[in-house]
């Protein structure tokens, strides 16, 4: 292995473990909404600027980390809780949707043509708004599976999130452009 990639490596993990520390910091807000007693965050906007930012693979890594570190019983989400609490509640799906946004994001934002950065946006939109619908669409099945939800239910209960967490993507989608200005060489490395 040349030292240049070696310190792409230590660059990688970096990286990872800074995205990762942010999602974990931003366990501290949270605001209790909605009738399957599933909170607004800002966790799910910064797993999507991860994928975003850091592309497929380091999103991904990124969301794994930060899940494995809940598995392990500490307390990464809102409101203290460790992800291994929170497999038997309602959130559980969220948490799966968090895996494939960051990396549906990514791949989506790194698939973006280089040097053009009105297409750059373009991607890091869809990118962003695909990542929340996974999001959605695995929080769907975990109301179904863990809240004993019908599905219009389950549906409808995303409601109340809708609005804010479009807002919440409209700033990510502003700093990972803001991100990738100021670092382009970001996606040139990727594997």
């Amino acid at each position: 292995m040349s030292t240049v990639q070696s310190r792409n490596r230590v660059q990688d993990l970096a990286y990872v473990a800074v995205f990762t520390a942010l999602i974990i910091a931003l366990a501290f807000v949270a605001i209790p909404v909605g009738t399957a007693g599933v909170p607004i965050v800002l966790q799910n906007a910064a797993i999507i600027l991860a994928g975003l930012v850091l592309g497929p693979k380091r999103g991904l890594y990124v969301a794994l980390l930060f899940l494995g570190i809940g598995l392990l019983g500490l307390p990464v989400l809102s409101g203290g809780k460790s992800a291994l609490a929170a497999i038997s509640g309602p959130t559980v799906g969220y948490l799966v949707g968090y895996i494939f946004a960051a990396f549906i994001a990514g791949a989506i934002a790194y698939a973006a043509p280089k040097n053009k950065k009105s297409r750059l946006l373009a991607f890091l939109i869809v990118g962003g708004i695909a990542g929340l619908f996974l999001q959605y669409f695995f929080g769907v099945i975990g109301l179904i599976i863990r809240a004993k939800m019908e599905l219009m239910a389950a549906i409808t209960a995303q409601g109340p999130f809708i609005l804010l967490d479009l807002g919440k993507l409209a700033i990510v989608v502003i700093i990972a452009m803001a991100v990738h200005a100021a670092f382009p060489d970001l996606r040139n490395r990727t594997r």
